[in-house]
């Protein structure tokens, strides 16, 4: 064998080093190069995403799950002038990006009519000759910066504390939503129910118990491009006394009662406090957050008629937002609004529907037990509680009257009775008042039927003249 053959293959070894290496950095090139090359274009949401734009506030949410985001733009084109309403330029790629514009601040001059609404957002992707995605989202919109009208037509001159008061109104035809406004609560108004004017609307709205007496309630209309009108309701405020009480809890009342509302066995385990304020605060805020989602899924038109009935026999054990203090060994460990009142008969007895509706409900409710819900219209409805049996199922409809149940002792009670409750639009109310038919006649019946607010004053002071409970002025 020659020297020079001899030599080959230590020659021949670094080549192939060489060569991969040159593969490694290449395959390595591409594993950091390929990603940024990316072609998924980014994701634009506009809210709210119509074609009318008003002076609210507009979101813009961006989002690019890829390279990420390396611009976003929105123009608005009107009258032959371009107007910038975002500009933004991102050194460092960003997945998610909102921007809100506050369009009374950059549509200064503008004039309603037509305009152009642009939005781009473009990635940090090599892409496209290096210039990366982009999403380009046109609307053709009319811009509209005038609220709605509203007429009042009849108001109440009083309201009970906790309780409902009633209004009819007419709003303009560009009226997208309207009701009333009190607090964080709001009441919708419903058209079609007055009779010979179905251009009008009628709406129930509660000042809440929890709610201070000074609270203003507000009619409000907003229109497509949520241009809002508002008009404060005047009323006096009947001072309905609540009472304030208090309830020993025993421990035998905690090991029968309380304990075994709890699911979860880890959760009974503790001390008696602690075991306590899981029922009462967090079960029954979850009971009420389940009310509440009921009860705002509403039947757009009225089910019941006349005064509402309390269950016969009956006798109020408890009332409408007692302020019950709750006390264990003598030492005060929680506090509750009773929401409703307790009536009480003998064992068993058969429950009846306060008024005509449809069954929203059945079911095991927590601290209330079994419980029937029903529905009434205009987002009023009646709870049934610690139901020891029930006769009806949901969509069932309901005359008065009609036997839907019947008393007991499930849930949080300490005997057999029924707890009844009235809601608005997910607010409890004073029940008291839709027994009275009297309160019904002067309050409800003359606007459904059409009266204005002066004809409804004038019927009410020929009236022989009543005594009225203390009055807190608004």
């Amino acid at each position: 064998m020659s020297a020079f053959e001899s030599e080959r293959p230590r020659r021949t070894r670094p080549g192939i080093i060489f060569l991969l290496l040159i593969i490694i950095m290449l395959l390595g090139g591409a594993v950091y190069l390929l990603p940024r090359f990316e072609r998924e274009a980014p994701q634009i949401r506009l809210t709210p995403d119509s074609d009318v734009l008003g002076l609210a506030p507009m979101e813009i949410a961006v989002t690019d799950q890829g390279a990420g985001l390396k611009s976003v733009t929105a123009t608005l084109s009107v009258g032959g002038s371009e107007h910038t309403l975002a500009s933004e330029q991102y050194a460092q790629a960003v997945t998610e990006k909102k921007i809100t514009v506050a369009l009374s601040s950059k549509l200064t001059g503008v004039k309603e009519g037509p305009a152009v609404l642009r939005v781009s957002a473009r990635d940090g992707s090599l892409w496209n000759f290096f210039q990366g995605n982009e999403t380009v989202i046109q609307r053709n919109l009319t811009i509209d910066i005038t609220p709605p009208s509203i007429e009042l037509i009849a108001d109440d001159r009083y309201v009970n504390f906790g309780g409902v008061g009633v209004i009819v109104y007419k709003p303009s035809a560009d009226t997208a939503t309207s009701g009333v406004r009190i607090g964080d609560h709001f009441f919708p108004g419903f058209q079609g129910q007055i009779r010979v004017h179905p251009d009008h609307f009628i709406a129930l709205f509660a000042h809440p118990y929890n709610v201070p007496a000074d609270a203003k309630a507000v009619l409000v209309a907003t229109d497509k491009a949520r241009n809002t009108r508002e008009m404060p309701l005047v009323y006096e405020l009947k001072n309905v006394k609540y009472k304030k009480s208090t309830i020993a809890i025993s421990e035998n009342f905690l090991q029968s009662k309380i304990a075994p509302l709890l699911n979860d066995v880890g959760a009974r385990q503790g001390t008696p406090k602690d075991v306590f304020l899981r029922v009462n605060k967090a079960l029954r805020k979850e009971n009420e957050d389940k009310i509440a989602a009921i009860t705002k899924k509403f039947t757009p038109s009225i089910l019941w008629k006349g005064a509402f009935s309390q269950l016969s026999n009956s006798k109020v054990e408890a009332n409408f937002a007692d302020d019950r203090t709750y006390t264990y060994n003598n030492e005060p460990i929680d506090t509750a609004y009773h929401l409703g009142y307790d009536l009480s008969v003998t064992k068993h007895y058969p429950v009846e529907a306060a008024n005509s509706g449809t069954v929203a409900f059945v079911g095991d409710l927590g601290i209330y037990g079994n419980t029937v819900i029903l529905d009434h219209g205009l987002g009023l409805f009646t709870l049934y509680g610690h139901l020891s049996s029930i006769d009806v199922k949901v969509g069932d409809s309901i005359k008065q009257r009609q036997i839907i149940g019947k008393t007991g002792e499930t849930g949080l009670a300490a005997g057999d009775h029924l707890h009844y409750g009235v809601y608005l639009h997910g607010v409890a109310v004073l029940p008291v008042e839709w027994w009275d038919q009297k309160w019904i006649n002067d309050n409800i019946e003359p606007k459904l039927e059409g009266q204005s607010g002066e004809a409804i004053a004038e019927s009410q002071q020929s009236k022989a003249p009543r005594k009225t409970a203390r009055k807190r002025r608004r």
